[in-house]
């Protein structure tokens, strides 16, 4: 029998550790919380969802949202900017864009920026970078999103 109240005693704080757990998401995976990168990332470069945070909290880095007006109203990063990469005059936005400031891009799941970078290395810029996964890996890993 005590055997039997230890085990239930272990799955209860179990149960209430992942339920305290639950929405509070890592604070290292924030647009605001947890701590800045060191350095910038590389141009072109594939970030995980911790690097992807910390380095776009690194100061003049603009959060760039490439999926659909539809998808963005959805659920994006706090403080993103939507430019569709799918958008006919994409690349005349991105071009009325300063090349040498840093910019932090994603989409769903990685492959629609991947496209959005290259298009943007091509157009010189020097200082871009993309979340692998997208927003699918941000969120998994308990990043926010604001929807609007």
């Amino acid at each position: 029998m005590p055997s039997r109240r230890l085990t239930v005693s272990v799955a209860a704080l179990l149960l209430a550790g992942s339920l305290a757990a639950c929405g509070t998401g890592d604070p290292e995976v924030s647009v605001t919380a947890g701590t800045p990168a060191a350095s910038a990332p590389a141009a072109g470069a594939e970030l995980d969802a911790a690097g992807f945070a910390a380095a776009l909290k690194r100061p003049g880095t603009t959060v760039v949202d490439v999926r659909t007006p539809q998808e963005y109203a959805q659920g994006h990063l706090p403080g993103a900017v939507n430019i569709d990469v799918s958008s006919p005059d994409f690349v005349q936005q991105v071009q009325a864009l300063d090349p040498s400031a840093a910019y932090a891009v994603y989409c769903r799941s990685g492959n629609r920026s991947a496209a959005a970078l290259q298009t943007m290395n091509q157009l010189g810029f020097t200082a871009a970078y993309h979340l692998g996964g997208g927003i699918t890996a941000w969120t998994d890993a308990g990043g926010e999103v604001v929807t609007g």
